[in-house]
């Protein structure tokens, strides 16, 4: 018997319709990506940022492990938690906060990864701008998918997630 994989959201993206495609911005120099997509001028349901605070952003991952999959980080771009001012300290961990709350409430994950990855040795995808991922989790959801082909197969399109998450943002 063969089995089927169904992603039919998908095919916005295959057939280039617009909104469907993740956005991209130009890095300039002495900049880093999360800087740029910040400062890009897009509005928010393009760059998928769901909350912005006065020091600290939210914006959901473009290539998630899983639906919801949302990263906070400070407005500056600092590679360790040690080079955040106190104010930048305190909002990231208020902004970990609310985003956990925020995926709770649009998703009622079984659990939660919450983590950064501080350094290139350390797996960090970008290392010269800290970010803090927020996952929801449920038992089960590691799949052959994952362990055999390392692919993901998410159930919703990131704009979809995006919506989900901004209508589920608490207000701090």
């Amino acid at each position: 018997m063969v089995e089927h994989l169904w992603s039919g959201w998908r095919m916005a993206y295959i057939q280039g319709e617009p909104g469907s495609e993740v956005r991209t911005v130009e890095v300039p120099d002495g900049s880093t990506l999360f800087e740029a997509i910040l400062d890009s001028e897009l509005p928010d349901d393009e760059t998928f940022i769901v909350w912005r605070g006065e020091h600290c952003f939210a914006l959901l991952n473009a290539y998630p492990y899983t639906s919801g999959h949302v990263m906070v980080l400070p407005k500056r771009g600092v590679p360790m938690l040690a080079d955040l001012t106190d104010d930048e300290h305190a909002e990231l961990w208020q902004g970990v906060r609310l985003a956990t709350e925020a995926v709770t409430a649009a998703y009622e994950p079984m659990g939660m990864n919450v983590g950064a990855n501080l350094g290139q040795g350390a797996g960090a995808g970008f290392p010269d701008h800290l970010h803090v991922h927020v996952l929801p989790r449920w038992e089960g959801d590691t799949n052959f998918m994952t362990a055999v082909a390392n692919t993901r197969v998410l159930p919703e399109a990131l704009i979809d997630s995006w919506r989900r998450i901004r209508d589920a943002w608490p207000v701090p």
